[in-house]
């Protein structure tokens, strides 16, 4: 049995549109991230990018369950000393909720260049309108 291996070259990708009203961040980040892989084309090799363009609107209507929204903290580092920066979820997802999306995709992709040519895949934005529309969009499920 042969195994397919695809090429850079060859990849045909898709654009997908991904409506975050309503769904738990971390579902609907597993499943961007898994999209802009390319686990769901039968043609997915580990080692190539073979991932699809993914659009999230709707992102300030995004939900975190439980008492996540106090509990949880986004954290980052000035880059001098002392500066470590923390920002509750409930001031990032009324502030900037596009980047808690980015982050909550970010983190589930490799950490590696391969990883950083899939995320710049990845549009997101807080409201319904995006630009992309030239591009013909695919509704994207998340079952």
């Amino acid at each position: 049995m042969k195994t397919y291996m695809a090429h850079a070259e060859t990849v045909e990708r898709k654009w997908y549109v991904v409506d975050a009203a309503g769904v738990p961040l971390g579902r609907l980040a597993s499943r961007v991230a898994s999209v802009l892989r390319g686990k769901n084309k039968p043609t997915f090799t580990p080692n190539v990018d073979t991932g699809d363009f993914v659009i999230v609107i709707n992102t300030d209507q995004a939900v975190l369950t439980g008492k996540k929204l106090e509990n949880k903290f986004y954290r980052y580092h000035t880059g001098y000393i002392g500066g470590l920066k923390e920002i509750s979820y409930k001031k990032m997802m009324a502030e900037k909720s596009d980047l808690a999306v980015y982050e909550a995709v970010k983190g589930m992709l490799p950490k590696n260049s391969l990883g950083r040519a899939m995320l710049k895949k990845l549009k997101v934005y807080k409201g319904a309108e995006h630009n992309h529309a030239a591009q013909k969009p695919e509704v994207l499920k998340l079952d």
